[in-house]
């Protein structure tokens, strides 16, 4: 059995411009702004899986594939992130 591969990374807080609510834990790659978000760099997930917020119920990402992994495109203006 191999063992699981630390992902790097700061943890970012992603939450809804709208409702203020807090969508996600998510380990974030260098510098810059937040366009997508890989499955596997989810730290804690708090949508359920849907895309929308829980609260508003709010669309704030696409299901896409880059690079051969599953990601959600984020959608402008709809999350704003917080470390």
């Amino acid at each position: 059995m191999k063992p699981k591969k630390r992902i790097k990374g700061k943890t970012v807080k992603v939450y809804c411009v709208k409702c203020k609510t807090l969508l996600y834990k998510y380990r974030k790659q260098g510098t810059g702004h937040l366009l997508k978000c890989y499955k596997n760099r989810i730290a804690k997930d708090f949508t359920q899986g849907n895309l929308k917020c829980p609260k508003c119920e709010e669309q704030f990402a696409r299901e896409a594939m880059i690079h051969g992994s599953p990601a959600s495109k984020i959608i402008q203006g709809k999350v704003f992130v917080r470390k």
